[in-house]
Protein backbone atom coordinates (compact mmCIF):
# COMPACT_ATOMS: atom_id res chain seq x y z
CA UNK A 1 0.00 0.00 0.00
CA UNK A 2 1.29 3.05 -0.73
CA UNK A 3 4.10 4.55 -3.09
CA UNK A 4 6.97 7.03 -2.87
CA UNK A 5 8.57 8.26 -5.24
CA UNK A 6 11.27 11.00 -4.93
CA UNK A 7 14.30 12.59 -7.20
CA UNK A 8 17.50 14.87 -7.29
CA UNK A 9 19.34 15.26 -10.52
CA UNK A 10 19.36 17.66 -13.42
CA UNK A 11 16.18 16.27 -15.01
CA UNK A 12 12.16 17.49 -14.08
CA UNK A 13 11.78 16.07 -10.96
CA UNK A 14 7.76 17.15 -11.70
CA UNK A 15 7.61 15.12 -14.73
CA UNK A 16 9.70 12.01 -13.07
CA UNK A 17 7.64 11.87 -9.50
CA UNK A 18 4.12 12.60 -11.06
CA UNK A 19 5.09 9.79 -13.83
CA UNK A 20 6.55 7.72 -11.23
CA UNK A 21 2.87 7.95 -9.04
CA UNK A 22 1.25 6.93 -11.26
CA UNK A 23 3.04 3.53 -12.12
CA UNK A 24 2.38 2.92 -8.30
CA UNK A 25 -1.17 3.43 -8.25
CA UNK A 26 -1.43 -0.18 -8.14
CA UNK A 27 -0.70 -0.31 -4.52
CA UNK A 28 -3.64 1.56 -3.76
CA UNK A 29 -4.43 5.08 -2.34
CA UNK A 30 -6.46 7.69 -1.18
CA UNK A 31 -4.81 10.92 -1.54
CA UNK A 32 -1.48 12.44 -3.08
CA UNK A 33 0.94 14.96 -2.52
CA UNK A 34 4.13 16.66 -3.67
CA UNK A 35 6.76 18.58 -2.43
CA UNK A 36 8.85 20.72 -4.61
CA UNK A 37 11.97 22.78 -4.89
CA UNK A 38 11.64 26.15 -7.01
CA UNK A 39 15.12 26.79 -8.54
CA UNK A 40 14.12 29.85 -9.95
CA UNK A 41 13.58 31.46 -6.32
CA UNK A 42 14.52 28.82 -3.84
CA UNK A 43 11.32 28.22 -2.35
CA UNK A 44 9.63 24.65 -1.90
CA UNK A 45 6.05 24.40 -2.97
CA UNK A 46 3.42 21.43 -1.60
CA UNK A 47 0.57 20.33 -3.28
CA UNK A 48 -1.60 17.40 -1.88
CA UNK A 49 -5.09 16.56 -1.57
CA UNK A 50 -7.46 13.30 -1.53
CA UNK A 51 -8.10 11.52 -4.35
CA UNK A 52 -6.45 10.65 -7.40
CA UNK A 53 -2.62 11.14 -8.50
CA UNK A 54 -4.77 13.25 -11.83
CA UNK A 55 -6.05 15.47 -9.39
CA UNK A 56 -3.36 16.57 -7.50
CA UNK A 57 -1.53 16.34 -11.21
CA UNK A 58 -4.02 19.45 -11.53
CA UNK A 59 -3.28 21.58 -8.86
CA UNK A 60 0.18 20.88 -9.33
CA UNK A 61 2.25 24.29 -11.01
CA UNK A 62 4.53 23.40 -13.52
CA UNK A 63 4.86 27.06 -14.37
CA UNK A 64 8.94 26.56 -12.25
CA UNK A 65 11.85 24.37 -12.96
CA UNK A 66 12.10 21.90 -10.18
CA UNK A 67 15.26 19.19 -10.03
CA UNK A 68 14.55 18.39 -6.58
CA UNK A 69 11.44 17.14 -5.05
CA UNK A 70 9.52 14.27 -3.09
CA UNK A 71 5.69 12.48 -3.75
CA UNK A 72 3.13 10.07 -2.14
CA UNK A 73 0.06 8.48 -2.40
CA UNK A 74 -1.21 7.77 0.66
CA UNK A 75 -3.71 4.54 2.07
CA UNK A 76 -4.81 6.27 5.50
CA UNK A 77 -3.40 4.28 8.60
CA UNK A 78 -4.11 7.45 10.91
CA UNK A 79 -6.41 9.77 10.16
CA UNK A 80 -9.05 10.51 7.24
CA UNK A 81 -8.17 10.66 3.79
CA UNK A 82 -8.22 14.50 3.41
CA UNK A 83 -5.70 17.08 3.01
CA UNK A 84 -4.46 18.01 5.87
CA UNK A 85 -3.31 14.31 6.73
CA UNK A 86 -2.20 13.49 3.31
CA UNK A 87 1.78 13.84 2.71
CA UNK A 88 4.34 14.86 2.24
CA UNK A 89 3.93 15.94 6.68
CA UNK A 90 6.57 18.59 7.63
CA UNK A 91 8.25 19.54 10.83
CA UNK A 92 7.33 22.16 13.31
CA UNK A 93 8.79 25.17 11.39
CA UNK A 94 8.43 23.14 8.34
CA UNK A 95 11.81 22.91 7.80
CA UNK A 96 11.58 18.83 7.14
CA UNK A 97 9.50 17.35 4.67
CA UNK A 98 8.67 14.09 5.07
CA UNK A 99 6.88 10.97 2.84
CA UNK A 100 6.39 7.76 4.56
CA UNK A 101 5.23 4.41 4.23
CA UNK A 102 3.92 1.86 6.80
CA UNK A 103 2.90 2.25 10.32
CA UNK A 104 4.93 3.37 13.29
CA UNK A 105 3.56 1.75 16.39
CA UNK A 106 4.77 3.92 19.13
CA UNK A 107 4.08 7.16 17.82
CA UNK A 108 2.50 8.16 20.75
CA UNK A 109 4.63 7.22 23.36
CA UNK A 110 6.90 9.14 21.36
CA UNK A 111 5.07 12.06 21.51
CA UNK A 112 4.91 11.53 24.93
CA UNK A 113 8.32 11.12 25.82
CA UNK A 114 9.95 13.81 22.84
CA UNK A 115 7.34 16.01 21.79
CA UNK A 116 5.24 17.09 24.53
CA UNK A 117 5.54 20.71 23.64
CA UNK A 118 4.72 19.83 19.82
CA UNK A 119 1.52 21.09 18.34
CA UNK A 120 0.77 18.70 15.53
CA UNK A 121 -1.18 19.85 12.61
CA UNK A 122 -2.60 16.07 11.33
CA UNK A 123 -3.72 13.47 12.88
CA UNK A 124 -0.41 10.91 11.12
CA UNK A 125 1.83 9.63 12.72
CA UNK A 126 4.10 10.54 9.82
CA UNK A 127 4.44 14.32 11.15
CA UNK A 128 5.73 12.98 14.49
CA UNK A 129 8.45 11.57 12.44
CA UNK A 130 9.52 14.79 10.46
CA UNK A 131 9.18 16.74 14.48
CA UNK A 132 11.49 14.19 15.59
CA UNK A 133 13.76 14.92 12.68
CA UNK A 134 13.90 18.81 13.43
CA UNK A 135 14.06 18.74 17.44
CA UNK A 136 17.63 16.07 17.37
CA UNK A 137 18.91 18.70 13.97
CA UNK A 138 19.17 21.06 17.03
CA UNK A 139 22.10 19.51 17.89
CA UNK A 140 23.29 17.21 15.76
CA UNK A 141 24.03 16.88 11.60
CA UNK A 142 20.81 16.08 9.91
CA UNK A 143 22.29 12.81 8.91
CA UNK A 144 22.00 12.26 12.52
CA UNK A 145 19.33 12.83 13.10
CA UNK A 146 17.83 10.75 10.89
CA UNK A 147 19.49 8.12 12.03
CA UNK A 148 18.27 9.29 15.84
CA UNK A 149 14.74 9.32 15.22
CA UNK A 150 14.79 5.91 12.99
CA UNK A 151 16.89 4.49 16.17
CA UNK A 152 13.53 5.35 17.94
CA UNK A 153 10.54 4.50 15.37
CA UNK A 154 8.79 0.60 16.26
CA UNK A 155 7.15 -0.73 13.18
CA UNK A 156 7.18 -0.30 9.42
CA UNK A 157 8.57 2.64 7.50
CA UNK A 158 10.03 3.36 4.32
CA UNK A 159 10.81 7.41 3.95
CA UNK A 160 11.83 9.95 2.12
CA UNK A 161 13.05 13.17 3.42
CA UNK A 162 13.67 17.02 2.33
CA UNK A 163 15.79 19.43 4.49
CA UNK A 164 14.59 22.87 2.94
CA UNK A 165 17.92 24.26 4.12
CA UNK A 166 19.64 22.28 1.79
CA UNK A 167 17.89 21.74 -1.79
CA UNK A 168 21.11 19.94 -2.77
CA UNK A 169 20.24 16.57 -0.96
CA UNK A 170 17.60 14.12 -0.77
CA UNK A 171 17.50 11.86 2.06
CA UNK A 172 15.84 8.23 2.42
CA UNK A 173 16.07 5.13 4.84
CA UNK A 174 13.57 2.05 5.73
CA UNK A 175 12.52 -0.83 7.79
CA UNK A 176 10.33 -3.58 6.42
CA UNK A 177 8.49 -1.34 4.21
CA UNK A 178 10.07 -1.82 0.45
CA UNK A 179 12.02 1.08 -0.93
CA UNK A 180 15.10 1.48 -3.87
CA UNK A 181 16.96 3.99 -5.27
CA UNK A 182 17.37 3.93 -9.50
CA UNK A 183 20.63 5.20 -10.42
CA UNK A 184 20.64 6.93 -13.92
CA UNK A 185 22.95 9.59 -15.43
CA UNK A 186 21.37 12.52 -14.73
CA UNK A 187 20.06 11.89 -10.98
CA UNK A 188 18.81 9.42 -8.27
CA UNK A 189 15.16 8.08 -8.12
CA UNK A 190 14.07 6.81 -4.36
CA UNK A 191 10.97 4.54 -5.17
CA UNK A 192 8.58 2.24 -3.68
CA UNK A 193 8.84 -0.06 -6.95
CA UNK A 194 10.94 -0.32 -9.43
CA UNK A 195 8.39 0.39 -11.78
CA UNK A 196 8.79 4.27 -10.99
CA UNK A 197 12.24 4.00 -12.04
CA UNK A 198 12.42 2.91 -15.19
CA UNK A 199 13.13 5.41 -17.89
CA UNK A 200 14.54 7.41 -16.01
CA UNK A 201 17.20 5.14 -14.18
CA UNK A 202 19.58 2.29 -15.60
CA UNK A 203 20.25 0.07 -12.23
CA UNK A 204 18.98 -0.08 -8.84
CA UNK A 205 19.74 -0.62 -5.42
CA UNK A 206 17.20 -2.41 -2.88
CA UNK A 207 17.91 -1.24 0.58
CA UNK A 208 18.07 -3.25 3.25
CA UNK A 209 16.23 -2.82 6.61
CA UNK A 210 17.36 -0.25 9.20
CA UNK A 211 19.50 1.86 6.08
CA UNK A 212 19.72 5.05 5.62
CA UNK A 213 20.72 6.70 2.52
CA UNK A 214 22.45 10.40 1.55
CA UNK A 215 21.58 11.37 -1.59
CA UNK A 216 23.85 14.08 -3.19
CA UNK A 217 23.12 14.93 -6.66
CA UNK A 218 24.31 12.06 -8.65
CA UNK A 219 25.99 10.12 -5.75
CA UNK A 220 24.86 8.35 -3.17
CA UNK A 221 26.11 6.64 -0.24
CA UNK A 222 24.06 3.91 2.05
CA UNK A 223 24.61 3.65 5.88
CA UNK A 224 23.21 1.48 8.47
CA UNK A 225 22.01 3.06 11.49
CA UNK A 226 24.76 3.83 13.15
CA UNK A 227 26.60 5.59 10.31
CA UNK A 228 29.05 3.24 8.82
CA UNK A 229 28.71 2.18 5.11
CA UNK A 230 26.98 -0.64 4.22
CA UNK A 231 28.28 -1.91 0.89
CA UNK A 232 25.66 -2.75 -2.05
CA UNK A 233 25.42 -4.11 -5.49
CA UNK A 234 23.83 -2.02 -8.38
CA UNK A 235 21.36 -4.30 -10.35
CA UNK A 236 20.41 -3.39 -13.78
CA UNK A 237 16.68 -2.18 -14.60
CA UNK A 238 15.27 -5.10 -16.99
CA UNK A 239 11.98 -3.88 -16.73
CA UNK A 240 10.61 -3.24 -20.31
CA UNK A 241 8.38 -0.19 -20.26
CA UNK A 242 5.93 -1.03 -22.47
CA UNK A 243 4.78 -3.86 -20.36
CA UNK A 244 3.88 -1.11 -17.72
CA UNK A 245 2.08 0.24 -20.21
CA UNK A 246 -1.27 -0.25 -21.29
CA UNK A 247 -1.03 -0.52 -24.94
CA UNK A 248 -3.79 -1.47 -27.37
CA UNK A 249 -5.84 -2.23 -23.97
CA UNK A 250 -8.76 -0.18 -22.05
CA UNK A 251 -7.79 -1.31 -18.80
CA UNK A 252 -4.65 -3.13 -17.20
CA UNK A 253 -6.69 -6.06 -16.33
CA UNK A 254 -8.09 -6.72 -19.65
CA UNK A 255 -4.15 -6.82 -21.42
CA UNK A 256 -3.22 -8.69 -18.88
CA UNK A 257 -5.98 -11.81 -18.67
CA UNK A 258 -4.68 -11.66 -22.46
CA UNK A 259 -1.24 -12.13 -21.37
CA UNK A 260 -1.40 -15.51 -19.73
CA UNK A 261 -0.52 -17.56 -22.88
CA UNK A 262 2.07 -15.82 -22.84
CA UNK A 263 3.15 -16.07 -19.49
CA UNK A 264 2.84 -19.90 -19.55
CA UNK A 265 5.15 -20.29 -22.44
CA UNK A 266 7.86 -18.20 -20.53
CA UNK A 267 7.80 -20.08 -18.03
CA UNK A 268 7.75 -23.53 -20.43
CA UNK A 269 11.25 -21.83 -22.09
CA UNK A 270 12.77 -20.88 -19.05
CA UNK A 271 12.00 -24.43 -16.50
CA UNK A 272 12.22 -26.65 -18.79
CA UNK A 273 14.86 -28.09 -21.80
CA UNK A 274 13.18 -30.43 -23.79
CA UNK A 275 10.70 -32.11 -21.87
CA UNK A 276 13.17 -32.06 -18.80
CA UNK A 277 12.34 -29.59 -15.85
CA UNK A 278 15.14 -27.06 -15.14
CA UNK A 279 14.80 -26.18 -11.86
CA UNK A 280 17.36 -25.29 -8.76
CA UNK A 281 18.51 -28.76 -7.63
CA UNK A 282 18.64 -27.56 -3.81
CA UNK A 283 15.13 -26.51 -3.74
CA UNK A 284 14.11 -30.13 -5.37
CA UNK A 285 15.92 -31.42 -2.46
CA UNK A 286 14.42 -29.33 0.01
CA UNK A 287 11.05 -30.01 -1.13
CA UNK A 288 12.14 -33.79 -0.73
CA UNK A 289 14.01 -33.33 2.49
CA UNK A 290 10.54 -31.89 4.45
CA UNK A 291 7.84 -33.57 6.04
CA UNK A 292 5.44 -31.58 5.72
CA UNK A 293 4.79 -28.45 3.27
CA UNK A 294 3.16 -25.25 5.05
CA UNK A 295 2.12 -22.87 2.00
CA UNK A 296 2.02 -19.61 3.78
CA UNK A 297 -0.24 -16.54 1.75
CA UNK A 298 -2.88 -14.51 1.48
CA UNK A 299 -5.61 -13.33 -0.99
CA UNK A 300 -4.99 -14.50 -4.46
CA UNK A 301 -2.29 -16.23 -3.72
CA UNK A 302 -3.36 -17.91 -0.99
CA UNK A 303 -6.24 -19.60 -3.60
CA UNK A 304 -3.14 -20.76 -5.72
CA UNK A 305 -1.87 -22.04 -3.26
CA UNK A 306 -4.87 -24.33 -2.26
CA UNK A 307 -4.58 -25.87 -5.84
CA UNK A 308 -0.24 -26.20 -4.70
CA UNK A 309 -2.04 -28.10 -1.91
CA UNK A 310 -3.81 -30.55 -4.35
CA UNK A 311 -0.67 -30.72 -6.51
CA UNK A 312 2.17 -31.73 -4.08
CA UNK A 313 -0.37 -34.05 -2.57
CA UNK A 314 -1.55 -36.04 -5.91
CA UNK A 315 1.07 -35.46 -8.05
CA UNK A 316 4.36 -35.47 -5.53
CA UNK A 317 2.26 -37.28 -2.62
CA UNK A 318 4.04 -34.87 0.14
CA UNK A 319 1.45 -33.48 3.20
CA UNK A 320 0.76 -30.17 2.94
CA UNK A 321 -1.10 -27.20 4.65
CA UNK A 322 -2.42 -23.66 3.37
CA UNK A 323 -2.50 -20.98 5.82
CA UNK A 324 -3.38 -17.60 5.74
CA UNK A 325 -0.36 -15.44 6.88
CA UNK A 326 -2.43 -12.44 8.90
CA UNK A 327 -3.37 -15.58 11.24
CA UNK A 328 -0.21 -18.10 10.96
CA UNK A 329 2.30 -14.89 11.60
CA UNK A 330 0.45 -14.65 15.14
CA UNK A 331 -0.83 -18.35 15.83
CA UNK A 332 1.31 -20.62 15.13
CA UNK A 333 -0.26 -24.35 14.98
CA UNK A 334 1.37 -27.47 15.56
CA UNK A 335 4.40 -28.03 13.35
CA UNK A 336 6.00 -31.54 12.02
CA UNK A 337 9.71 -32.00 12.71
CA UNK A 338 11.21 -30.98 9.46
CA UNK A 339 8.75 -28.63 7.69
CA UNK A 340 10.13 -26.50 4.92
CA UNK A 341 7.38 -23.03 4.06
CA UNK A 342 6.32 -21.93 1.02
CA UNK A 343 5.32 -18.36 1.19
CA UNK A 344 3.33 -17.19 -2.70
CA UNK A 345 3.33 -13.79 -3.01
CA UNK A 346 2.75 -11.82 -6.34
CA UNK A 347 4.52 -8.35 -5.16
CA UNK A 348 7.30 -10.33 -2.52
CA UNK A 349 6.19 -7.02 -0.70
CA UNK A 350 3.41 -8.84 1.75
CA UNK A 351 3.77 -7.52 5.01
CA UNK A 352 1.75 -10.54 7.01
CA UNK A 353 4.00 -13.09 5.11
CA UNK A 354 7.31 -11.18 5.93
CA UNK A 355 5.77 -11.04 9.90
CA UNK A 356 5.72 -15.00 9.57
CA UNK A 357 9.34 -15.49 7.53
CA UNK A 358 11.42 -13.17 10.27
CA UNK A 359 9.49 -15.72 13.19
CA UNK A 360 9.97 -18.99 11.46
CA UNK A 361 13.77 -18.08 10.39
CA UNK A 362 14.43 -17.19 13.99
CA UNK A 363 13.05 -20.49 14.90
CA UNK A 364 15.74 -22.41 12.15
CA UNK A 365 13.12 -23.21 9.54
CA UNK A 366 13.79 -23.32 5.59
CA UNK A 367 11.65 -21.41 3.69
CA UNK A 368 10.89 -20.69 -0.34
CA UNK A 369 9.33 -17.85 -1.72
CA UNK A 370 7.47 -17.63 -5.03
CA UNK A 371 7.00 -14.46 -6.32
CA UNK A 372 6.92 -12.41 -9.46
CA UNK A 373 9.52 -9.79 -8.17
CA UNK A 374 12.97 -11.68 -7.91
CA UNK A 375 14.43 -8.46 -6.13
CA UNK A 376 11.90 -8.42 -3.60
CA UNK A 377 12.15 -8.63 0.45
CA UNK A 378 10.64 -12.04 0.94
CA UNK A 379 12.92 -13.36 -2.28
CA UNK A 380 16.22 -12.03 -0.80
CA UNK A 381 15.25 -13.84 2.41
CA UNK A 382 14.18 -16.74 2.10
CA UNK A 383 16.20 -19.81 2.17
CA UNK A 384 15.36 -19.96 -1.85
CA UNK A 385 13.23 -18.59 -4.45
CA UNK A 386 11.43 -19.01 -7.59
CA UNK A 387 10.46 -15.97 -9.84
CA UNK A 388 7.06 -16.63 -11.88
CA UNK A 389 8.00 -14.60 -14.59
CA UNK A 390 4.62 -13.21 -15.48
CA UNK A 391 6.05 -9.46 -16.45
CA UNK A 392 4.34 -6.62 -14.42
CA UNK A 393 0.87 -6.61 -12.71
CA UNK A 394 -0.46 -3.62 -12.66
CA UNK A 395 -4.25 -4.10 -12.37
CA UNK A 396 -5.27 -4.50 -8.35
CA UNK A 397 -6.89 -7.56 -9.12
CA UNK A 398 -4.74 -10.63 -9.93
CA UNK A 399 -5.11 -12.49 -13.04
CA UNK A 400 -2.07 -13.43 -14.91
CA UNK A 401 0.37 -13.94 -11.44
CA UNK A 402 -2.41 -16.58 -10.67
CA UNK A 403 -2.55 -18.59 -13.08
CA UNK A 404 1.12 -18.27 -13.40
CA UNK A 405 1.79 -19.43 -9.55
CA UNK A 406 -0.26 -22.75 -10.25
CA UNK A 407 1.83 -23.16 -12.83
CA UNK A 408 5.28 -22.42 -10.77
CA UNK A 409 3.53 -24.96 -8.08
CA UNK A 410 2.59 -27.83 -10.65
CA UNK A 411 6.55 -28.00 -11.74
CA UNK A 412 8.17 -28.08 -8.46
CA UNK A 413 5.41 -30.85 -7.65
CA UNK A 414 5.99 -32.63 -11.04
CA UNK A 415 9.71 -32.38 -9.79
CA UNK A 416 9.11 -35.20 -6.95
CA UNK A 417 6.49 -37.12 -9.31
CA UNK A 418 6.81 -40.17 -10.79
CA UNK A 419 6.36 -38.08 -13.96
CA UNK A 420 3.41 -40.09 -14.98
CA UNK A 421 2.16 -36.67 -17.57
CA UNK A 422 4.33 -34.88 -19.77
CA UNK A 423 4.29 -31.72 -18.15
CA UNK A 424 5.62 -29.29 -20.58
CA UNK A 425 3.11 -30.34 -23.05
CA UNK A 426 0.45 -30.04 -20.70
CA UNK A 427 1.07 -27.03 -19.83
CA UNK A 428 1.10 -25.92 -23.44
CA UNK A 429 -2.14 -27.17 -23.77
CA UNK A 430 -3.60 -24.96 -21.04
CA UNK A 431 -1.90 -22.49 -23.00
CA UNK A 432 -3.40 -23.01 -26.13
CA UNK A 433 -7.03 -23.54 -24.72
CA UNK A 434 -6.57 -20.24 -22.39
CA UNK A 435 -6.73 -18.60 -25.93
CA UNK A 436 -9.48 -20.57 -27.33
CA UNK A 437 -11.16 -18.62 -24.36
CA UNK A 438 -9.96 -15.17 -24.76
CA UNK A 439 -10.97 -15.10 -28.56
CA UNK A 440 -14.52 -16.18 -27.15
CA UNK A 441 -14.66 -12.97 -24.50
CA UNK A 442 -17.59 -10.67 -26.50
CA UNK A 443 -19.78 -14.17 -25.75
CA UNK A 444 -19.03 -13.85 -22.05
CA UNK A 445 -19.63 -9.88 -21.90
CA UNK A 446 -23.02 -11.04 -23.04
CA UNK A 447 -23.45 -13.86 -20.91
CA UNK A 448 -22.65 -11.48 -17.94
CA UNK A 449 -25.50 -8.52 -19.01
CA UNK A 450 -27.80 -11.29 -18.65
CA UNK A 451 -26.81 -12.96 -15.66
CA UNK A 452 -25.13 -10.99 -13.34
CA UNK A 453 -28.74 -8.79 -12.99
CA UNK A 454 -28.67 -8.92 -9.02
CA UNK A 455 -26.41 -7.43 -5.97
CA UNK A 456 -25.09 -11.24 -5.25
CA UNK A 457 -23.95 -14.10 -6.61
CA UNK A 458 -22.85 -17.67 -5.59
CA UNK A 459 -19.56 -19.55 -7.47
CA UNK A 460 -20.12 -23.04 -6.78
CA UNK A 461 -17.58 -26.00 -6.97
CA UNK A 462 -16.13 -29.43 -5.74
CA UNK A 463 -12.97 -30.66 -5.09
CA UNK A 464 -10.32 -28.70 -6.99
CA UNK A 465 -13.24 -26.70 -8.16
CA UNK A 466 -13.91 -25.18 -5.03
CA UNK A 467 -10.66 -23.94 -4.77
CA UNK A 468 -11.31 -22.55 -8.45
CA UNK A 469 -14.45 -21.14 -6.92
CA UNK A 470 -12.89 -19.04 -4.47
CA UNK A 471 -10.86 -17.32 -6.84
CA UNK A 472 -13.21 -16.39 -8.96
CA UNK A 473 -15.67 -15.27 -6.34
CA UNK A 474 -12.73 -12.73 -4.82
CA UNK A 475 -12.21 -11.51 -8.69
CA UNK A 476 -15.65 -10.92 -9.14
CA UNK A 477 -16.24 -8.82 -5.61
CA UNK A 478 -13.21 -7.08 -5.66
CA UNK A 479 -13.84 -4.83 -8.81
CA UNK A 480 -17.61 -5.41 -9.79
CA UNK A 481 -18.28 -5.06 -5.51
CA UNK A 482 -21.15 -7.60 -6.07
CA UNK A 483 -21.70 -9.56 -2.71
CA UNK A 484 -19.86 -12.79 -4.46
CA UNK A 485 -18.83 -15.79 -2.62
CA UNK A 486 -17.69 -19.36 -3.57
CA UNK A 487 -18.83 -22.56 -2.03
CA UNK A 488 -18.13 -26.16 -1.85
CA UNK A 489 -21.25 -27.24 -3.68
CA UNK A 490 -22.27 -29.70 -0.95
CA UNK A 491 -22.42 -27.25 1.62
CA UNK A 492 -25.06 -25.91 0.36
CA UNK A 493 -27.75 -27.54 1.78
CA UNK A 494 -25.88 -26.72 5.45
CA UNK A 495 -27.15 -23.31 5.70
CA UNK A 496 -25.92 -21.18 2.34
CA UNK A 497 -29.65 -22.42 0.16
CA UNK A 498 -30.97 -20.35 2.08
CA UNK A 499 -29.83 -17.15 0.76
CA UNK A 500 -31.10 -18.28 -2.65
CA UNK A 501 -34.23 -16.50 -4.28
CA UNK A 502 -35.33 -16.01 -7.67
CA UNK A 503 -32.79 -15.57 -10.23
CA UNK A 504 -29.66 -15.37 -7.59
CA UNK A 505 -26.84 -15.80 -10.08
CA UNK A 506 -25.33 -19.18 -9.03
CA UNK A 507 -22.25 -19.98 -11.38
CA UNK A 508 -20.99 -23.60 -11.00
CA UNK A 509 -17.30 -25.10 -11.86
CA UNK A 510 -17.72 -28.30 -13.29
CA UNK A 511 -14.47 -30.11 -14.44
CA UNK A 512 -13.99 -33.32 -12.66
CA UNK A 513 -15.41 -36.52 -14.22
CA UNK A 514 -15.84 -38.77 -10.28
CA UNK A 515 -17.62 -35.57 -9.00
CA UNK A 516 -19.14 -33.64 -12.04
CA UNK A 517 -23.01 -35.53 -11.37
CA UNK A 518 -22.97 -34.48 -7.94
CA UNK A 519 -22.29 -30.81 -8.68
CA UNK A 520 -25.24 -31.03 -11.16
CA UNK A 521 -27.31 -32.30 -8.62
CA UNK A 522 -26.17 -29.51 -6.41
CA UNK A 523 -26.80 -27.09 -9.24
CA UNK A 524 -30.47 -28.22 -9.74
CA UNK A 525 -31.03 -27.85 -5.77
CA UNK A 526 -30.35 -23.96 -6.27
CA UNK A 527 -32.44 -23.78 -9.66
CA UNK A 528 -35.60 -25.43 -8.33
CA UNK A 529 -35.34 -22.76 -5.84
CA UNK A 530 -35.09 -19.86 -8.03
CA UNK A 531 -31.84 -19.33 -8.69
CA UNK A 532 -30.56 -18.64 -12.07
CA UNK A 533 -27.26 -21.06 -12.82
CA UNK A 534 -24.28 -20.88 -15.53
CA UNK A 535 -22.43 -23.17 -15.88
CA UNK A 536 -18.51 -23.13 -16.71
CA UNK A 537 -17.51 -26.95 -17.70
CA UNK A 538 -14.46 -28.73 -19.65
CA UNK A 539 -15.24 -30.56 -22.32
CA UNK A 540 -15.23 -34.50 -21.27
CA UNK A 541 -18.42 -33.33 -18.70
CA UNK A 542 -20.19 -30.67 -20.16
CA UNK A 543 -23.61 -31.08 -20.93
CA UNK A 544 -25.73 -29.65 -24.05
CA UNK A 545 -27.07 -26.53 -22.02
CA UNK A 546 -23.55 -25.51 -20.63
CA UNK A 547 -23.31 -21.83 -20.94
CA UNK A 548 -19.26 -21.56 -20.84
CA UNK A 549 -17.62 -24.91 -22.52
CA UNK A 550 -13.52 -25.10 -22.17
CA UNK A 551 -11.38 -27.29 -23.32
CA UNK A 552 -10.36 -30.96 -21.81
CA UNK A 553 -6.63 -30.66 -19.73
CA UNK A 554 -4.90 -32.34 -17.22
CA UNK A 555 -7.07 -32.66 -14.20
CA UNK A 556 -5.38 -31.07 -11.44
CA UNK A 557 -4.51 -28.19 -14.11
CA UNK A 558 -8.21 -27.07 -14.85
CA UNK A 559 -8.27 -24.68 -12.50
CA UNK A 560 -5.67 -22.84 -14.43
CA UNK A 561 -8.21 -22.66 -17.46
CA UNK A 562 -11.46 -22.52 -15.37
CA UNK A 563 -10.70 -19.12 -14.59
CA UNK A 564 -10.29 -17.23 -17.38
CA UNK A 565 -13.98 -17.32 -18.12
CA UNK A 566 -14.44 -15.96 -14.47
CA UNK A 567 -12.04 -13.53 -14.98
CA UNK A 568 -13.69 -12.13 -17.85
CA UNK A 569 -17.10 -12.43 -16.16
CA UNK A 570 -15.69 -9.82 -13.01
CA UNK A 571 -14.14 -7.47 -15.78
CA UNK A 572 -17.33 -7.15 -18.11
CA UNK A 573 -19.51 -7.18 -14.76
CA UNK A 574 -17.37 -4.11 -13.72
CA UNK A 575 -16.84 -2.76 -16.84
CA UNK A 576 -20.74 -2.41 -16.76
CA UNK A 577 -21.22 -0.95 -13.74
CA UNK A 578 -18.92 1.81 -14.46
CA UNK A 579 -16.00 1.31 -11.97
CA UNK A 580 -12.58 2.06 -11.49
CA UNK A 581 -11.27 -2.05 -12.83
CA UNK A 582 -7.65 -1.68 -12.60
CA UNK A 583 -8.05 0.13 -9.42
CA UNK A 584 -11.01 -0.75 -7.19
CA UNK A 585 -11.92 0.67 -3.90
CA UNK A 586 -10.41 0.51 -0.67
CA UNK A 587 -7.97 -2.22 -2.31
CA UNK A 588 -4.02 -2.53 -2.65
CA UNK A 589 -2.06 -4.65 -4.67
CA UNK A 590 1.34 -4.93 -2.69
CA UNK A 591 -0.34 -4.87 1.16
CA UNK A 592 3.07 -3.25 3.19
CA UNK A 593 1.29 -2.50 6.59
CA UNK A 594 0.12 -5.89 8.80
Amino acid sequence: MCGIVGYIGTEDARGIILNGLKRLEYRGYDSAGITLFNGDDDTFHVYKDKGRVAHLEEITDFSYRSVLGIGHTRWATHGVPNQINSHPQSSDSGRFFVVHNGVIDNYKELITSHLNESVFASDTDTEVIAHLIEKFSYRMSVSEAIRKTMSLLEGSYALAIIDTYNPYKLYACKNKSPLVIGVGDNGVVVASDVMACVGYSDKFVPLEDKTFVEIDGATYRIMDIIGKVVPHVEKPIDVDYFNIEKGEYSHFMLKEINEQPAVLRNIIGAYFDGDEVLLNGEIQQAIRDSDRLYIVAAGTSMNAGQIGRELFEKMAGIPTEVHIASEFAYNLPLLSKNPLFIFISQSGETADLRAVLVNIKAKGYRSLTITNVKTSTLAREADHFVEILAGPEIAVASTKAYTAQIAILAILAYGLSDKHINLRKELSKVAISMENIIDKRDYIDKLVKDYLTKRNCFYIGRGIDYYGCLESSLKLKEISYIQTEGFAAGELKHGTIALIEQDTPVIAIISQRAIAKNTRSNLNEVKSRGAKTLVIATRGVHEPDDQIVVDDVYELFSPMLTVVPAQFIAYYAALHRGYDIDKPRNLAKSVTVE
